[in-house]
């Protein structure tokens, strides 16, 4: 199936260069890639809040009343936010820019999982503007220095 879905990438020269873009991120693969371009067409297309609602990993409020409840994800496009995961946690060792924004959000007193679901939103969020700006990955542009 791997192979399959690799050579339909390879066939279609805008899906290769998406690609290329996606997996210049340190800490995405060919998975993660793989899984963006099919299971997130809209990719490039929205603003960073949007891709992240239509992912399920803006955070929403579980209020009633006067009872603030915490802020929790869901809905969305669960695969999405599945193939996110494990990228988020290579980039958190090998992307120096999301590992320092780890770091910090630690050491502010998030949780870990907190911590987690940030890194994954950033990761989708720096993923949706190259896509939409065709550019490959470069550290000091895509993420504030911390």
């Amino acid at each position: 199936m791997d192979q399959a879905v690799g050579k339909a990438i390879e066939a279609k020269a805008d899906w290769k260069l998406r690609d290329e873009v996606l997996r210049s991120i340190p800490g995405v693969g060919p998975q993660t890639s793989r899984s963006l371009l099919g299971l997130l067409p809209e990719l490039g297309k929205l603003t960073g809040k949007q891709v992240s609602a239509l992912a399920g990993l803006a955070p929403r409020a579980r209020d009633s009343g006067t009872v603030k409840g915490a802020r929790t994800i869901f809905g969305g496009r669960a695969e999405v936010r599945t193939a996110l995961y494990m990228a988020s946690v290579s980039a958190m060792r090998f992307n120096p820019d999301l590992k320092a924004f780890y770091k910090r959000l630690r050491e502010s007193g998030k949780a870990a999982k907190v911590a987690l679901v940030a890194v994954s939103r950033k990761l989708l969020t720096i993923a949706n503007a190259m896509i939409r700006d065709m550019t490959p990955w470069t550290p000091t542009k895509t993420c504030a220095p911390v």
